[in-house]
Parts: structure tokens; sequence; C-alpha cells
């Protein structure tokens, strides 16, 4: 079963088009016209500005809050004037910086309650039962609805759903990268159920470096939108939809035309063969 595609947020702040609040409310509503109602946001985006900028929406008009989810992760500390005591960038999951984290998004959103947190990054001092601990607290007071990793390896997922459930698993794949179809970690969201998202599903450095691997899946990728009669991009989504992990991308483009692309792109059923076409393009080889 298909998933519609996820709005990422990374760039409508200062990282990117640094959209004003009319722009913001704009393209939000624009994603909802087609049935895009969940945005990816992370606390360090914008250097820990654009969940602000978003939330100033959510401020001026309170009744966009239950149309839309909102995802965002905590974990990383950056450098940046906005965070003067971060000495070093790092790692922190430990209870205090998560509950922290949730409470500044909250405020930054203008809500009372996220709908997904994820660990953005595994943090090597992670202790499982204080995560699960803060997660459950964070739920239990209606803070929080549902919690998952960014990230993760296969065994630091299985860690920590020893201690609180992983409902989600955001991590890179693309026809650019494609570990995740044999590193396991696919395998494991389907075993385990978990939500498999798509971070820089488009494949990151495709359009602007031409490497041999590049020009090959370009080619490629060409050839079969005529054959579908679609664009290239809905081509790249179509090759990670046609997985049956149901790999849900994240967009995370600034132009609401290549937002509609990937809501099309979950028209095209990829055959198996045009999906080992881009199998082959990407490894440079046909499979064994």
């Amino acid at each position: 079963m298909k998933h519609n595609p996820i709005v990422g947020c990374m760039r409508w702040g200062i990282w990117g088009e640094n959209f004003n609040s009319k722009q913001y409310e704009t393209i939000i509503d624009q994603c909802l016209n087609i049935g895009l109602s969940t945005f990816d946001h992370a606390d360090i985006y914008g250097h820990y500005t654009t969940e602000a900028d978003f939330g100033e929406v959510l401020k001026n008009n309170s009744s966009l809050r239950t149309k839309i989810k909102i995802i965002t992760k905590c974990g990383i500390n950056m450098l940046t004037p906005n965070r003067p005591t971060h000495e070093i960038k790092s790692y922190d999951t430990s209870s205090k910086h998560i509950r922290k984290s949730v409470e500044q998004s909250l405020k930054n959103f203008n809500t009372d309650y996220l709908d997904t947190l994820l660990i953005h990054r595994p943090d090597l001092l992670m202790n499982p039962v204080e995560i699960a601990e803060i997660i459950t607290d964070l739920k239990k007071e209606g803070k929080l609805k549902t919690f998952g990793v960014s990230n993760f390896t296969t065994s630091q997922v299985n860690l920590l759903k020893q201690y609180i459930p992983i409902e989600h698993h955001q991590v890179e794949i693309s026809v650019t990268n494609i570990s995740a179809f044999n590193d396991g970690i696919l395998d494991q969201c389907i075993l385990e159920k978990v939500e498999a998202q798509s971070w820089s599903p488009l494949g990151n450095g495709l359009f602007t470096e031409k490497t041999e691997q590049n020009l090959r899946i370009l080619f490629t990728a060409e050839e079969l939108s005529l054959k579908y009669n679609c664009s290239i991009n809905e081509i790249l989504l179509a090759f990670l939809y046609a997985h049956p992990a149901c790999i849900v991308p994240v967009i995370g483009t600034t132009k609401f035309e290549r937002i509609q692309q990937a809501k099309e792109s979950m028209k095209i059923d990829l055959s198996r063969e045009n999906f080992y076409k881009l199998l082959a393009a990407s490894t440079g080889h046909d499979v064994a």
C-alpha cells in the first residue's frame, strides 16, 4: 500500500528559500489541497529557527493544527550563535535534553502536542532505558503521539525497541543510495511493522554532480519517464514506491510543482524489470 509523501521543511527557512509567513501559509495550503498533510522538521533546521517560522502560521490560524501532522527531530547539538553554550557538535539523547527539546518545539509550533518525534542521529552514549522512560512520560502527558528514529543501524533499532516501540525510521534511501535495500533496514521495517521514511529520496546530488553513476541513472530515468509519460522525478520516486516496505518519501523541496510531482508518482506502478533497470544504473552492473 502506498502512502502519501511527507513534505520536508528543511529548506523553507534560512537554509533555503527563507519564506516569509505568507509564503509558508501558501505552500501549506497548497499541500493540503492535494491531500498532503504531514510536514517534516527538526529542531536544528535553520539554525534552530525554522520550527518557529512554521509555527507563526499556526499561531495566526489555529484551525490549521487539526488538519496537519508535525514530525520533528531532536538529539543533535549544533554549533551556531543561536546556541552559544555548545562547544562542539555532538549528540545528546539524555532525558533532560529530549524533554527540553520537545518543550521548545511545542513552543515553536504554537501547539500542545507533536504527532511524531524522531531521534535525529544515533548517540553513542544512548541509554535505551532512559529514552524509553522519557518518551513514555511525554506520551502519557499528551505531548507526543508517536516515536521513531532516524539514521539508526538495525542493531541500534533492535536495542532501543526492547524498551520502547519504534514506529518510524527515517533514513536516506534513493536510487543513488540503495544501502537500505541490502543492510537489513528495510527488512527490519517490514518485520517489525516500522514505517520506513526516506530522506533525500530523489538522490543526493543526482542533478548537480556529473558522476558516472548519476549520468547512468539520469539516462535510464529519462527513458522510463518517456515510457510512463511522466517526469524524471516521478520515476525516481516510483522506484521507492515499488518496494514492499511501503517507503514514504520525504520531499525536501521549496517548489510546489515538485511536491505535486511527488504526489503524482504514486500513480505509477513501476514494473519489476524497470525497477531493476534503475538498480543496474545505480550499481553499474546487472544483478548476479
